[in-house]
């Protein structure tokens, strides 16, 4: 099994370029985090990472914890500054291996093919140069430069809900295809694979109850899109294993929670099985995560079609980094849900409801909280709920009266909520997804103007 070192550049007090709000180090660090997502969900082998939250890291723990790692490969992922535009990756400017150009090539290659023409992100090649991380790590060693934060357009990117997990995606593949990683539960040998499958859907969402189920009585599993019979099915793996005794085992542990299981297996020479398209960017975009946008920004972007909006970008900001949620996602889900904040449906302004909690129909108009701080701390609470199976920050109320309705963690994306949140809002998540992404780029453009204006300005002094 192969260990692969992923490095998030900067962190902590170190934000690298910074351009405007935008900094650097967030954007690394969450490429880095879903990069190792991916590779985790999908190839054998140990992903570690030099930071998985904003801390300072210098460059020689970096290498040193790679190198005490004995790691086979090192990842290290950076944003480009200083005027250009576009991706480009590096590897040591002294002597190499053959196998380190090779990988280089791979990973380069592989996400250029991903991204270049769909996003028209310009290949600005495959470099060399004497960084630290690539000097001084004992194993082949790349960094890439994913974009320039202090380009426009490539800042729009890096703010786009769709391109931040296709990138990360393409990144993964990538290191899979240079270092030719197996596939998750599957036996490179050939041999017969006994797979254990603990229930197996039509609706994902069905599938992926049966995950929560089975993760809170201790048993891992994960959803196996499948093509049977022309029909598309999402079934329940909870193992894989070379010794049917063991794979036995496992069926009798899952019938004994009082849930059905049964052994697929995988033969030597047989044709490889039908699978389904991967999921889309817009699918994998979480619920949890960082809040990119100011309260400036979010009220600014409310007001520019409701003068009349009230104020409530600080509290969205303020309350979604309590609960690690993206707040200005959850902004976007109340744009959606109040039409602007109107109030031209069930929910009436007085009641500082701005998710529709518990409004289910005519004479039902839902909860009403005494304030509008309240109000968004409970939108923020009951997205919580859903995302996330961890207690209420400390310091903070249960404030969402259908907070322990809800059943915990049930849904990681905002396309998750499709049917549960709205019903039947087959297009919910993505509607929400659709406001924020105009509320993005109408901030990146309100940016420009205004650089624009400066520089105007310093022309005419």
């Amino acid at each position: 099994m192969k260990t692969i070192i992923i490095d998030p550049g900067h962190g902590g007090s170190d934000p690298g370029a910074i351009y405007g709000n935008a900094m650097e180090k967030t954007y690394n660090l969450t490429i880095a985090l879903r990069v190792r997502d991916y590779l985790q969900a999908n190839f054998d082998g140990s992903f570690l990472m030099t930071r998985t939250n904003d801390t300072t890291v210098s460059l020689s723990e970096r290498s040193n914890f790679a190198n005490s790692r004995n790691a086979d490969f090192f990842l290290s992922i950076h944003n480009n500054a200083a005027g250009g535009t576009g991706f480009e990756s590096y590897i040591y400017n002294g002597t190499v291996p053959e196998q380190t150009k090779n990988y280089q090539n791979s990973v380069h290659n592989e996400i250029m093919s991903s991204i270049k023409q769909k996003y028209g992100i310009k290949d600005r090649g495959k470099k060399r140069a004497n960084f630290h991380v690539l000097r001084e790590t004992e194993m082949s060693s790349i960094l890439l430069e994913v974009l320039f934060i202090d380009n426009p357009d490539d800042l729009k990117l890096l703010n786009d809900p769709l391109f931040i997990p296709d990138v990360s995606a393409a990144i993964a593949k990538g290191v899979a295809k240079a270092l030719a990683l197996a596939p998750k539960n599957q036996d490179p040998s050939g041999e017969v694979l006994y797979k254990v499958i603990a229930g197996s859907f039509t609706e994902r969402r069905n599938a992926e109850e049966r995950v929560n189920v089975l993760s809170s009585k201790g048993i891992a599993s994960f959803i196996v899109p499948a093509m049977i019979s022309n029909k598309q099915t999402y079934r329940v793996q909870v193992g894989a294993y070379k010794e049917k005794e063991n794979a036995d085992a496992r069926v009798d542990a899952v019938k004994q929670l009082g849930m059905g299981a049964f052994i697929i297996t995988e033969n030597e020479g047989a044709s490889p099985p039908k699978t389904t398209a991967p999921p889309s960017p817009e699918e994998l975009f979480t619920i949890s995560g960082d809040t990119l946008l100011t309260p400036h920004q979010l009220d600014a972007y409310v007001r520019s079609v409701n003068p009349e909006a009230p104020s409530l970008g600080q509290y969205y900001e303020a309350y979604g980094k309590r609960y690690g949620m993206r707040g200005d996602a959850a902004f976007a889900q109340a744009i959606l849900e109040t039409d602007y904040f109107r109030f031209t449906g069930l929910v009436k302004k007085e009641q500082n409801n701005y998710a529709g909690i518990g409004a289910t129909g005519p004479g039902n108009p839902g909860a009403v909280f005494s304030t509008p701080e309240i109000g968004v701390h409970a939108h923020i609470q009951h997205l919580y709920a859903y995302a996330s199976t961890d207690s209420i920050p400390a310091g903070l109320q249960q404030v969402d009266p259908r907070f322990n309705l809800v059943t915990r963690g049930i849904s990681e994306y905002w396309t998750s909520l499709n049917g549960r949140w709205a019903v039947p809002g087959t297009s919910y998540g993505q509607d929400i997804l659709g406001v924020y992404r105009r509320m993005i780029n109408l901030t990146i453009g309100e940016l420009d103007k205004q650089k624009q204006e400066l520089n105007n300005r310093l022309e005419e002094l």
